[in-house]
C-alpha cells in the first residue's frame, strides 16, 4: 500500500481521473491518505480522516512512507486556527494555508511533511473541545461562498461546513449530508435540540440532500448560497431574505 500527504494549500478531490470531472471534495494541506491505486496522471485515494474516496492529480501531493502515515494518524492532529496563512520551509519559501489545514507533527512552531520541515506561528486547533466551541468556529465561516465540494472558508458546502467545523472541535463526521445523518442520536422533537445539533432535509423522493448546525432560538447556520443563518422551524429552514422555506426538515441529530 501506497501512502500520501497534500502538500498544497487546497487542492480538488475529484470523482473521475481528469481535469473536468465533477470535485466531490478538497484536500486541505498536510491531509494524509491511502494511494489505491496509482495511475500516470492520477491516483484513486482514500482520504485517512473520513475514509471518503476520489481521484487526485500525481502532482499536487507527495509520496510518505508507511511509518510516517502511520504514526500521523495516531497522533492527537493539530490544525492551522486562521482564516488565511502561511507555513515556511527550510528555504524561507512560503505556502499559503487555509482554515483546517493540519500541521503534522506540530511542535514548538515546527511541523513535519514528509522530508521537508516548515515553521508555523499562529493559533491552532488541538484535541477535543467543548460543545460551545462548534457554534464560535461554525460563525468563523460566515459569507464563505457556496462551493459544491468545497470545505475551505473560500468555498464550502453544506456537509464541508459541517464536517469541517466538528473537525476543528476535535470530533469526527463524515463527508456528505446523507452519511452524517447515520451518526448520532434522533431527537423526536425541535424543542430537544440544543446547540450544536445537526439538523437534516430531504428532497421530494425523501433523500437527505442538506444539512445545517442548530444555534440558539431556533435559528440554524448552514451553506446554501453562503453560510447564513435562517429560521429553523418544524417545517424545516425559512429563508429570512426570500421570506419563504428553502428546506424540508427530515430529522435533527444529536452527535453530542
Amino acid at each position: 500500500m501506497l501512502f500520501g500527504i497534500c502538500n498544497l494549500s487546497i487542492v480538488p478531490l475529484r470523482a473521475e481521473e481528469c481535469d473536468s470531472s465533477e470535485m466531490i471534495s478538497q484536500l486541505l494541506f498536510g491531509e494524509p491518505f491511502e494511494i489505491i491505486e496509482k495511475q500516470k496522471n492520477w491516483s484513486k485515494i482514500r482520504l485517512s480522516f473520513d475514509h471518503f474516496e476520489g481521484y487526485i492529480d500525481n502532482k499536487q501531493y507527495v509520496e510518505i512512507p508507511a511509518d510516517f502515515y502511520a504514526s500521523l494518524c495516531s497522533e492527537i492532529p493539530t490544525y492551522s486556527g486562521e482564516i488565511l496563512d502561511f507555513v515556511t520551509n527550510e528555504k524561507s519559501e512560503l505556502t499559503t494555508i487555509a482554515l483546517g489545514a493540519q500541521l503534522p507533527f506540530f511542535k514548538e512552531g515546527k511541523l513535519k511533511l514528509g522530508n521537508a520541515t516548515y515553521a508555523y506561528d499562529s493559533a491552532v486547533f488541538q484535541g477535543v473541545l467543548p460543545k460551545t466551541e462548534i457554534l464560535k468556529t461554525a460563525f468563523t465561516y460566515l459569507n464563505t461562498p457556496f462551493l459544491w465540494g468545497g470545505k475551505s472558508p473560500f468555498g464550502i458546502d453544506a456537509a464541508g461546513f459541517t464536517q469541517i467545523v466538528y473537525k476543528l472541535c476535535g470530533y469526527q463526521l463524515l463527508r456528505t449530508p446523507i452519511a452524517q445523518s447515520t451518526q448520532g442520536e434522533v431527537l423526536s422533537f425541535i424543542e430537544e435540540s440544543e446547540p450544536g445539533d445537526l439538523a437534516f432535509f430531504d428532497d421530494e423522493f425523501g433523500e437527505i440532500i442538506h444539512v445545517g448546525i442548530v444555534l440558539n432560538d431556533y435559528n440554524i447556520i448552514h451553506a446554501h448560497g453562503k453560510v447564513r443563518i435562517d429560521t429553523l422551524d418544524h417545517s424545516g429552514i425559512f429563508n429570512t431574505d426570500l421570506q419563504k422555506h428553502t428546506h424540508k426538515l427530515r430529522v435533527i441529530k444529536k452527535v453530542l
